[in-house]
């Protein structure tokens, strides 16, 4: 497996999951990840591989679509998740609907800070550049947008 390989299978999955939080929309979060591979590979090639250039590419994919699409809101009720049982799956597709339309009724720049924090694979310092903010500002907006998150979820997520 060459080196390029291994980072689109180290990374395919993260992206997959960051994009899914950030769109709602598992179809387009599929797109997506597509589109911000592809994008990097055209721009970087198979040698350079840099999981901050991949999540800005992302980053400024999913902005392209909001921008295009004005996107106010996402549909949770297509999410799939996987499930061991029936009852449980039913529970974890409720909980995990649950929290996508939380995140979906937080601010674009909340839900793009919540959505890079909790793949837990890109520091602060590296938040903070794909965002343009210092590290300690990171810092500051999550503590905020966890709070806002905390609020949204304990209202019922109206």
């Amino acid at each position: 497996m060459d080196v390029y390989s291994q980072f689109y299978n180290d990374y395919k999955d993260r992206l997959y999951a960051y994009l899914l939080r950030m769109t709602g929309d598992p179809q387009l979060a599929i797109d997506l990840v597509q589109e911000s591979f592809t994008r990097y590979l055209g721009r970087y090639g198979k040698h350079d591989n840099n999981k901050f250039l991949l999540y800005t590419i992302a980053r400024n994919a999913v902005m392209d679509v909001f921008r295009k699409k004005k996107m106010a809101g996402i549909d949770a009720d297509n999410c799939e998740s996987p499930g061991k049982n029936p009852e449980q799956e039913i529970i974890d597709q409720e909980g995990f609907n649950r929290i996508l339309a939380s995140i979906a009724q937080m601010a674009i720049a909340d839900r793009e800070l919540v959505s890079l924090v909790v793949n837990g694979d890109l520091t602060y310092q590296e938040i903070g550049r794909i965002l343009k903010i210092s590290e300690s500002n990171v810092k500051v907006r999550v503590h905020r947008a966890r709070k806002r998150l905390q609020a949204i979820l304990a209202s019922g997520g109206e």
